[in-house]
């Protein structure tokens, strides 16, 4: 109920009440009993409000009886989360994805939701002969959906291409819970501006950003969006191809905000989104932020405890203190390290476009010249050992 009330404050509501209610199993009318709305129906008198929000998702039925019975407007946690993404949304593929998943919830709905139909309809005159309004609105939305799967399709042919450009930079992609600080860290790293506020889905674009991992390492680190308890399935099959591109990643940096009492869970709900999209054998390090909320004793503690609990790389790691990321950059200057075996190579000293190309691309560790040839001790990547 907590995190419900911080996804509501997101969204721009002041919570006046809750109530709660455990139930064996929902009932098909009010999902919950009479007493429990007739409770609902005078606290929304009481506190003069003008929205119901349930934790749950409601089906069509529920929501248009609930309304009626409370004279107030219903909304579940699905189309809450919908509607911050929508207002959160700043590139032109996140909109997209967002209204898609959007006008997918709303088609079930249309019934009760003619509000929300002013921003898709298209104005006096569509109608054809015979037609009602909602055969008119459901037609024109399965046209909407039916082009934005088209033009989101299109996008992915073009983030493929992107890809194929990217094959030979290291890549890493931050995910984890929504406010775990993935978008901080990144700006952190990569010292560039990227948008970072205190709230649940601050951000919903994925962000990429080259960062220099120290000692002439560099790579490119993508944000993606955030995960949440219950995320609308109908999000994670929009945002799919964003959340695939993570799967192309040399590795997966799980961010977890180890001062959130409930960071177990959390954690848990992030590797089953990542299960269904096939990336739970994917290369992945766990990274614990927000370590500066912790005493010293609780920060030793879990240090010397990671390694028993955890099969993954672990790093702490803090935005707020100076040097807190250096641990993360360490890691990553080890991975790409061990992406690139060390090598001993001989080259006639003619070759000095090969030469350069080794200084370019790999890590130079020892070198002997002896007039005709050149002796090298290098750590090179895949690519390059390849085309040698």
């Amino acid at each position: 109920m907590l995190e419900l009330g911080r996804l509501t404050d997101t969204a721009g509501a002041d919570v006046v009440g809750t109530l709660v209610q455990r139930l064996d199993s929902p009932q098909a009318a009010l999902y919950f009993g009479e007493g429990k709305a007739g409770e609902l129906r005078d606290m929304v008198k009481e506190q003069d409000a003008t929205l119901v929000i349930f934790d749950e998702e409601l089906s069509p039925r529920q929501g248009k009886n609930l309304e009626e019975f409370t004279g107030a407007r219903v909304m579940d946690r699905a189309e809450l989360i919908l509607d911050i993404f929508a207002t959160r949304a700043r590139s032109a593929e996140a909109k997209m994805q967002v209204e898609l998943a959007q006008l997918q919830y709303m088609l079930p709905r249309l019934t009760r939701m003619w509000a929300h139909l002013s921003r898709v309809r298209g104005g006096v005159g569509m109608r054809g002969p015979g037609e009602t309004q909602l055969e008119t609105d459901r037609r024109m939305i399965n046209n909407r959906i039916a082009r934005l799967k088209d033009d989101l399709e299109r996008v992915t042919r073009q983030r493929a291409t992107q890809r194929k450009s990217r094959e030979r930079t290291y890549q890493a992609a931050l995910v984890g819970y929504t406010n775990a600080g993935k978008s901080s860290i990144l700006r952190g790293l990569s010292g560039t501006d990227v948008f970072v506020e205190d709230r649940l889905f601050a951000t919903v674009d994925a962000t990429t950003r080259d960062v220099d991992f120290g000692e002439g390492y560099h790579g490119l680190v993508t944000d993606t969006v955030g995960f949440i308890r219950k995320l609308p399935h109908r999000l994670v099959a929009s945002f799919r191809s964003t959340l695939e591109e993570a799967g192309e990643s040399d590795v997966l940096l799980h961010v977890i905000d180890l001062s959130h009492p409930m960071w177990e869970e959390q954690k848990e709900v992030v590797e089953q989104v990542l299960a269904g999209l096939d990336l739970e054998d994917h290369p992945t390090a766990l990274v614990f932020n927000k370590v500066d909320r912790l005493t010293h004793e609780e920060e030793e503690a879990w240090r010397q405890s990671a390694a028993a609990n955890f099969s993954q790389p672990v790093v702490f790691v803090s935005t707020m203190e100076p040097g807190g990321l250096e641990p993360l950059r360490d890691l990553l200057r080890e991975l790409m390290r061990a992406r690139s075996p060390e090598v001993s190579i001989v080259l006639p000293s003619t070759h000095g476009g090969l030469l350069a190309e080794i200084y370019r691309e790999g890590e130079v560790l020892d070198r002997e010249d002896d007039g005709s040839s050149v002796r090298l001790k290098a750590r090179l990547p895949a690519s390059l050992l390849g085309r040698m």
